[in-house]
């Protein structure tokens, strides 16, 4: 017997064999309870969105109306001028939810409902505010244009459920993680009145893919074995208590288009989970995911003022609206 052979073979050898199959079986587990690998997917979406019009509301918000940080109530409320009139032209009910901050400032949320009047809901928002001077192309002026793009689609598509579309302010610091962000007044507000909230889709940063080899970080060495180091997908993200709605999100998405789709589901204290407005929803016991391209994970742009709207990929932005679109009428629909 070779030596080696020897070594491998006896106690000391056998416990390492041991060991090692221990962690191969837990990091397994780990990395199927994180990734929800699936196979199953639906078939392409019939429906199609416009590149070019998405790009357009982004120059819209990004250079037109910046900077709109909290201070900029003027441009804010140009933006949820803009966002209340393309919501009108889709036939839905518009409504609005004032809230004051800071001795009376006033800011608006802007609703669209589409579908039954009553009934459990699905809330899909995304915030229009940017933080500080920056542009706020990706973050998070994309997450409106897909929004405002849903709304066209929706307007044009017979639901079963009711779907409400939310276009928040005050996402951004100083307001960041407090009750006065807007998302934060809109949870409280359904869960005061005792809404039936089925779903949550939160679209934070939606528009910046990269090609290029290690243009995807991540928080951890472990994040990093299990998931693509090019950024040139897009990510379902929630808690551990979000896995059943970010499989029927993450099935819909992959079919709808070719843009690959992964998902994560851990604990709410993970690096970067909770950085946007679903995180309040989940104050209240509700389901809520988040659709993003991982944000500074992979753009370097973030809270920068180079987050310009040339920065963006509309092409594969436009796929990422079709595949939420496919999820939000696959869930109204079903029986």
């Amino acid at each position: 017997m070779h030596p080696m052979s020897e070594r491998w073979s006896g106690p000391a050898g056998k416990r390492l064999i041991s060991a090692l199959r221990v962690f191969v079986a837990l990091f397994s587990l780990v990395g199927l309870l994180l990734t929800q690998p699936s196979c199953t997917h639906y078939p392409p979406s019939a429906a199609t969105v416009d590149p070019i019009r998405l790009r357009n509301h982004v120059e819209t918000l990004a250079v037109q109306y910046a900077p709109r940080n909290y201070t900029e109530r003027q441009k804010l409320n140009a933006c949820a001028d803009y966002i209340h009139n393309h919501f009108q032209r889709t036939g839905g009910r518009v409504s609005e939810q004032l809230f004051s901050v800071e001795a009376g400032s006033e800011y608006r949320n802007v609703i669209v409902s589409y579908g039954p009047t009553n009934g459990a809901r699905i809330v899909v928002g995304a915030h229009y505010d940017a933080s500080g001077q920056t542009p706020g192309a990706d973050d998070n002026a994309s997450g409106v244009a897909g929004l405002i793009e849903l709304a066209h689609l929706l307007g044009r598509t017979e639901l079963n459920q009711r779907v409400d579309l939310v276009a928040y302010s005050l996402e951004e610091p100083p307001f960041f993680a407090t009750d006065d962000m807007g998302s934060a007044h809109h949870a409280r507000s359904m869960h005061d009145a005792g809404v039936d909230v089925d779903a949550m889709i939160c679209l934070e940063m939606i528009g910046f893919f990269s090609d290029e080899k290690n243009s995807q970080r991540f928080p951890s060495f472990l994040i990093r074995m299990l998931y693509p180091n090019r950024g040139n997908y897009i990510a379902v993200i929630g808690s551990w208590g979000d896995r059943q709605l970010i499989r029927r999100v993450k099935k819909s998405m992959k079919g709808a288009t070719d843009l690959p789709v992964y998902s994560m589901s851990a604990p709410k204290g993970f690096p970067g989970l909770d950085l946007s407005d679903h995180r309040n929803y989940w104050q209240h016991n509700y389901t809520a995911v988040m659709i993003t391209d991982t944000a500074f994970y992979r753009n370097n742009h973030y809270h920068q003022r180079s987050d310009t709207p040339d920065t963006l990929d509309y092409d594969r932005m436009a796929q990422v609206v079709l595949g939420v679109y496919e999820a939000v009428v696959r869930m109204a629909n079903e029986d």
